[in-house]
């Protein structure tokens, strides 16, 4: 059987992880590989405490849960399956655990400003936060680590979007 991979997409919330994850899935069942897209919203429902458990949202109950993602990476890449993986989980223990044992592992790191992702606020986080009506955000007053050296590192420029994001994944991909 043909190895797997993990494909982890990670940055803030609002730097457009899922936006990206979902053509490079795209891209890679194309290319005929067996692709699973995983999305940490959708993970958080499925693995995660409560939505109303005040603990929920902390940097130990994140790290956790990040470290559950993981587990499943490594479970379904080594059934041969390509995994994409957008989530947050900027931990060093999660970059460090993904690198030992995920096979094939990539990880993508989405760079975009705080003030860009206050500009975009897709799910209203940032200015709840600052409204103060939400606590333990990711990178406000939840501590992460950011990637020390990402296997792709994309920096935010203006202008340019999710077409261009997906053919630099797809072409670092491909080499």
């Amino acid at each position: 059987m043909k190895a797997g991979r993990t494909i982890w997409i990670t940055g803030l919330s609002g730097a457009g992880k899922s936006t990206l994850a979902g053509p490079v899935s795209d891209g890679l069942r194309q290319a005929g590989e067996h692709v699973v897209l995983l999305d940490g919203d959708e993970l958080r429902a499925v693995f995660g405490p409560s939505a109303t458990a005040a603990a929920s949202h902390t940097r130990a109950a994140r790290l956790d849960l990040a470290l559950r993602y993981g587990r499943l990476c490594r479970m379904l890449s080594s059934q041969g399956l390509t995994v994409v993986i957008a989530t947050i989980s900027l931990y060093r223990e999660v970059q460090d655990w993904n690198r030992e044992h995920l096979p094939g592992y990539t990880e993508i790191f989405l760079d975009v400003p705080l003030e860009e992702l206050r500009r975009r606020d897709p799910k209203g986080i940032y200015r709840r936060f600052d409204a103060g009506e939400i606590t333990d955000v990711s990178g406000l007053d939840v501590a992460v680590d950011f990637p020390a050296a990402p296997d792709l590192h994309l920096r935010w420029e203006s202008g340019v979007g999710i077409d261009e994001l997906t053919a630099r994944v797809q072409s670092f991909l491909r080499k």
